[in-house]
């Protein structure tokens, strides 16, 4: 395969998008086998057909093969191409299942990114747009990654199941990444979200607001939540309501919760009240975790380390999720990086719970896709 050395393998399901997102980065040719070999109904799924199409779309020149089962996939990437796409995402998960992965990849397309994706804007698994688009987006312009092009907007919400939302994103290109240093999170200045209810009672935004206020209030008095009550067209085609709830520190950390109502015709009916009151309870536990990058994006912002330059990058996390130490792992198989991890006990930092001090030196990962002018 190309400059990246042997195909990497890999058998089953899990951490499908990391392994797709690190093999075209590093350019390395991928083999996954035995893709839920043992299920009544074998092979892929639909949202992650639907994940290597869009793979295949911000890319030129992929060689994607999969069996007539769907079980194993074999991948040579192409270059990152970027450009102006559309992609219809499978509503069995949402846009932030497949936009955490664009994330990663939109600052080494050749072209600017920008890209419709339609689908589900919240749901109750993945991180919902707004979220990514409170946390994600200040996280790259850490790195260098900024601009009047880098946006997420909101056009249509949609929940499950029949989704109908379509959100718009966009990011400038970058030829190298700024190393960083984050390691003081800093005090909680004030709290911001966003309560949005589709094709329900818009008293239903309100009912959250005041009852996730009666609990955040004792803490701080900054807190503004907006109701975002869409209509018509722009309220996708099922009905909903959630909440997502930001604390900013006066560093500029930002830490994130949210709550999505159950989809309709599944599980029992929540009362807006208990889930406002259930988010800001979310949110208190997320300060609590702490660190200056929020669970969500652990792995974004240690991708963006270990592609920076070659300079000493450090960031405090919280305790490192699943979905993060299985990261750092992949990292070590596609880019050969460790990182040094120390903990930090809680009487050390001075607050909430563990943190993990991260550290690595930058690959200095120079984007090929674009050209020098």
């Amino acid at each position: 395969a190309g400059g990246g050395g042997h195909c990497l393998s890999y058998t089953g399901c899990n951490f499908l998008r990391q392994r797709l997102v690190l093999a075209t980065l590093s350019g390395r040719a991928l083999k996954i086998r035995r893709i839920r070999a043992k299920d009544e109904d074998p092979g892929l799924r639909d949202f992650e057909a639907s994940f290597i199409r869009l793979i295949d779309k911000v890319t030129n020149g992929s060689r994607i093969e999969i069996n007539q089962t769907g079980t194993s996939l074999y991948y040579q990437p192409g270059l990152l191409y970027g450009g102006s796409l559309e992609h219809d995402c499978s509503p069995s998960r949402s846009i932030g299942y497949y936009l955490e992965s664009l994330l990663c990849l939109a600052p080494f397309m050749k072209h600017p990114l920008k890209i419709v994706l339609r689908g589900v804007t919240n749901d109750q698994v993945d991180p919902s747009v707004d979220v990514l688009k409170a946390t994600a987006l200040p996280l790259l312009k850490r790195f260098g990654i900024d601009g009047e092009s880098l946006e997420i907007k909101i056009n249509r919400r949609g929940m499950p199941p029949k989704g109908g939302g379509e959100v718009v994103f966009a990011c400038p290109v970058r030829k190298v990444l700024q190393p960083i240093q984050f390691t003081d999170p800093g005090k909680i200045k004030r709290i911001r979200g966003t309560a949005y209810s589709v094709r329900v009672s818009p008293q239903m935004a309100n009912r959250m607001v005041e009852s996730a206020r009666s609990i955040l209030n004792k803490f701080l008095p900054d807190i503004y939540i907006y109701t975002d009550h869409m209509k018509g067209v722009s309220s996708g085609k099922s009905p909903g309501f959630g909440m997502c709830l930001i604390a900013e520190t006066i560093n500029g950390t930002i830490l994130s919760a949210e709550l999505a109502s159950n989809p309709q015709g599944q599980g029992a009916a929540v009362l807006p009240e208990e889930l406002g009151q259930n988010c800001a309870k979310l949110l208190l536990e997320e300060i609590y975790r702490g660190g200056c990058v929020d669970s969500t994006n652990q792995s974004l912002a240690l991708l963006l380390m270990t592609l920076g330059q070659q300079d000493v990058s450090k960031v405090l996390l919280g305790p490192l999720s699943p979905y993060t130490i299985e990261f750092l792992r992949h990292l070590r198989s596609f880019f050969q990086i460790m990182f040094k991890i120390e903990t930090k006990t809680p009487e050390e930092e001075h607050m909430g719970g563990e943190k993990v001090l991260m550290t690595c030196v930058g690959i200095g990962f120079s984007n090929l896709s674009k050209t020098i002018r």
